[in-house]
């Protein structure tokens, strides 16, 4: 595989240039940029047009990653023109979260097929379930095929957000690549570095990805007594205290979950991804040397799953993360770069939500506070 990384913060020059010498069929372009894009995108257009061949694959972000910093208001790219890995691009609408799971199936059913081995997938971060998303995805996939992603980001504002589609930004999209190949190897690893803290919280009223109630109390009222006066900021704020949810009292590990949206009328809060009925909640906090360990902890597993030599390697980390670390961030990235190949590239983005096989699992699932990175190589 041959790989090049590129980076546009001023709208005139991207660093390095563009070759458009790497397009073909077997080319995966992805582009990672700011919400503004969406208004005025020629940069995408002169993506679109220089790899007409390759699969193009991009999204808006919370920060975009370049290496080991990360940015704003600018354009993250990777090319990768593999040698003996075939790829295939599928794409859904997903309007309201309610269509998630038929979305997911869907990018299933257009990527199925022989020596299937991993799925990159990327959604729009607002008018999606996360989980309902991989969930529907990951059922009509072979168990040994794992999925990687992430769900686009607008900052810390939650107004709108974009996905790639035939080159042009578009809302309510959800698009995925597909690896298929004996010599392809993708490697995946998480880890999140937050702890809980505070009484659990029976889930007593709660449907899909919104929450109504804990231990019979309007849910929202009860969050912002603990956040005090930090309650002014939200839903931005919620990013520094996500939840810890556990599916049922015997579950030895939970998932992490954080508000996209509050509904003052009904005292509701909306989350990335499922809350589950009867499961348990505890609030989560954590500090910046755990959120950089853990990224540690997440390029370490990924990297055991790649090939030596050439790599492409993408984090998909959350917004709140970025939000915690402030100045500290690039020692996130930093800590990725480190522990990566030499001759590895790094890109990716801040995210509304990651999505990625949990600790020892398979096929894939969403987290949220999250640090996620998706290594992929051949041999």
């Amino acid at each position: 595989m041959k790989l090049t990384t590129h980076h546009l913060a001023d709208p005139r020059a991207w660093q390095p240039s563009l070759d458009p010498s790497m397009d073909s069929a077997n080319t995966l372009v992805l582009a990672f940029g700011a919400t503004q894009f969406f208004d005025g995108a020629a940069s995408l257009t002169e993506l679109a047009r220089l790899y007409p061949r390759s699969v193009l694959l991009g999204c808006s972000t919370a920060g975009e990653i370049m290496d080991t910093q990360v940015h704003d208001a600018s354009l993250s790219v990777a090319v990768v023109r593999f040698e003996h890995t075939v790829l295939r691009r599928a794409s859904a609408a997903v309007v309201e979260p309610a269509d998630s799971y038929a979305a997911g199936a869907d990018l299933a059913r257009q990527l199925v097929g022989d020596e299937l081995r991993a799925v990159f997938v990327l959604s729009d971060g607002l008018c999606v379930n996360g989980t309902q998303l991989v969930e529907g995805l990951v059922a009509a996939l072979p168990a040994s095929v794992c999925v990687t992603g992430g769900l686009a980001g607008d900052g810390s504002d939650f107004k709108r957000t974009w996905v790639l589609e035939q080159g042009q930004p578009m809302a309510g999209r959800v698009t995925a690549v597909g690896f298929y190949g004996s010599r392809v190897r993708v490697g995946h690893g998480c880890d999140h570095g937050w702890s809980e803290f505070g009484p659990s919280r029976r889930i007593t009223r709660a449907e899909g990805n919104v929450l109504y109630e804990l231990d019979g109390k309007p849910a929202l009222q009860l969050y912002k007594s603990y956040l005090g006066e930090l309650a002014a900021g939200l839903p931005g704020t919620a990013l520094l205290y996500p939840l810890a949810v556990w599916r049922h009292d015997d579950d030895k590990q939970h998932l992490v979950r954080t508000i996209l949206a509050i509904d003052e009328a009904q005292q509701t809060m909306t989350f990335a991804g499922d809350i589950p009925l009867d499961g348990i909640a505890r609030l989560m906090r954590s500090t910046n040397d755990k959120l950089i360990d853990s990224a540690s902890q997440a390029v370490g597993r990924a990297a055991a799953g790649a090939a030596p030599g050439d790599a492409l390697v993408v984090s998909v980390s959350c917004v709140g993360r970025r939000l915690l670390l402030g100045e500290r961030t690039d020692e996130e990235l930093e800590t990725i770069r480190d522990s990566a190949a030499p001759t590895a590239g790094h890109v990716g983005f801040y995210s509304y939500g990651e999505i990625s096989p949990a600790l020892g699992g398979v096929g894939g699932e969403l987290h949220n506070q999250t640090m996620t990175v998706t290594v992929i190589s051949e041999t």
